[in-house]
């Protein structure tokens, strides 16, 4: 074998047996950065080499082509990737105790009805997509002129969302079965294919339909539905934990209840966080463009943060659900300790850069001075709340993963109707205190919510639940092998 084979025979040994670790046991911190390190990379390359590129593509369009693009994909889009995380994150629960546990065949039969309960949403979204696009579009209140674009973009875009709902519920299932680097493969593969497909079905590049925003649609399309190939591919022909087989594809309404019943209050608690931004946006917009052109672009900086704030999180799901799922309360508990010591590491550095260089960060992105100025304050307030996220993200995730779902979404729910969402009106405009009003509303739910939520943590409820649902024995074969699939 020459040096070369070598390498890459060494190389191949190694994402085997990152992809086949058992994380029941062993170092905790070994077992946190396997599976988080590959999904902080797939979270950056999406979060930014992707939305700049694809920007920069859509820009190009025009204004009001690019203002309906970014209305659509920032509101509706959004929304639906909220509900398909929550979703995503029920399998993963249910897939990490399985394995856990030994049961495969289990986690494979959830793996299965997973992806056709995607392909009937898919189904859903595509018939209400291509038969009200004007009535979705109108929703979040766009400017009249923009509807031309916006419109045949709503139309395609849900038309074609079977490849961006099954490429997120595959990457959860890997996720769940304790293989991260795959979907980082799957990330890799759609940011690729998508960017050449829209550049060249936007312009009309070699020999492509210039299609304008319909080819933004089309080729983000492209790119999810190759992600998801590639993913089936890997699941179907055993190269990973769980292992797909045409008979977990036959619909099973008990299995289907279980995700349902485990996936829809992750998925509220998604979209509920997705309700405070909107209002925010609303309550800023009364005080001028300069202010709610500071919080646009301070939020499109905090995205910065659940780019970080997700993996390290949802690598603690999972370590949490398979060691519940082994029967290893204390190793649950560990792994929620060192998820802290990591994300709270990284997240406080975050934090701080933030608090100190918040003038500088603002004037990098805009020349009006007012709206550094306001910009910069508000940075002032979410760089402490930034604080409370490094330890709310493993809070809850930590929590969803032991398949305790219910408790986190109504903390959620309840600081954001009882406390953020009054008191940034009461503060802002009842106590007079303007924009500042609303930054320390933001400011003062994040930690309320962090610290009811690390106060329920600390009652180890969480652990003594068992089993998120009963999923029964397995149905075909009765398969507890807990072997790993060579690749």
């Amino acid at each position: 074998m020459s040096d070369g084979d070598g390498t890459a025979a060494q190389a191949g040994g190694v994402l085997a047996r990152w992809r086949n670790r058992d994380h029941t046991r062993g170092r905790l911190i070994v077992s946190l950065a396997v599976l988080s390190l590959p999904l902080l990379i797939s979270g950056l390359l999406y979060g930014a080499v992707f939305q700049i590129v694809d920007l920069s593509f859509i820009s190009r369009l025009g204004e009001a082509p690019m203002a309906a693009v970014i209305i659509v994909n920032q509101s509706l889009r959004t929304t639906v990737m909220m509900l398909v995380m929550g979703a995503s994150f029920g399998a993963q629960a249910l897939i990490a105790r399985a394995v856990g546990e030994g049961r495969i065949e289990a986690a494979e039969q959830v793996a299965g009805q997973t992806i056709v309960l995607g392909g009937m949403l898919a189904l859903a979204l595509a018939a209400v997509g291509g038969l009200f696009p004007e009535l979705l579009f109108s929703l979040p209140g766009p400017d009249p002129g923009f509807a031309a674009y916006g419109v045949p973009y709503v139309r395609w875009a849900f038309l074609l969302l079977f490849g961006f709902v099954g490429a997120m519920l595959v990457s959860g299932i890997l996720t769940g079965a304790g293989d991260t680097t795959a979907p980082l493969f799957l990330t890799l593969v759609n940011i690729g294919v998508a960017l050449f497909a829209e550049w060249c079905l936007i312009f009309g590049h070699l020999g492509a339909p210039a299609l304008g925003v319909r080819g933004v649609a089309l080729g983000l399309a492209i790119g999810q539905t190759t992600a998801l190939s590639v993913g089936l591919s890997v699941l179907f022909r055993g190269r990973a934990r769980v292992h797909l087989r045409r008979r977990h594809l036959r619909p099973d309404a008990a299995v289907l209840r279980a995700i349902l019943a485990i996936a829809w209050p992750p998925a509220l608690h998604m979209v509920g966080s997705l309700f405070l931004t909107f209002a925010f946006l609303r309550m800023s917009g009364h005080f001028g463009e300069s202010v709610q052109a500071a919080y646009a672009i301070g939020l499109r900086l905090g995205m910065i943060a659940p780019a970080v704030c997700f993996p390290l999180a949802t690598a603690c799901a999972t370590l949490v659900g398979q060691s519940l799922g082994a029967g290893d309360v204390a190793r649950a508990k560990r792994a929620v300790a060192v998820g802290l010591l990591v994300h709270g590491s990284a997240m406080l550095l975050f934090a701080g850069t933030t608090f100190f260089l918040r003038r500088e960060i603002m004037a990098l992105l805009s020349d009006d001075p007012e709206v550094i100025r306001q910009g910069s304050e508000y940075l002032r307030y979410a760089s402490g709340a930034f604080t409370m996220w490094a330890f709310y993200f493993v809070f809850f995730r930590s929590l969803q993963g032991a398949g305790d779902v219910i408790v986190p979404m109504v903390l959620s729910l309840g600081n954001t109707f009882c406390v953020t969402v009054p008191l940034a009106y009461v503060l802002a405009f009842v106590a007079g205190f303007g924009p500042t009003g609303l930054w320390m509303a933001f400011l003062t739910g994040s930690v309320v919510l962090t610290v009811t939520t690390g106060l329920y943590m600390a009652t180890g409820r969480w652990t003594r639940r068992g089993a998120p649902v009963s999923l029964g024995a397995p149905t075909v074969g009765g398969g507890t092998d807990a072997r790993p699939t060579a690749m």
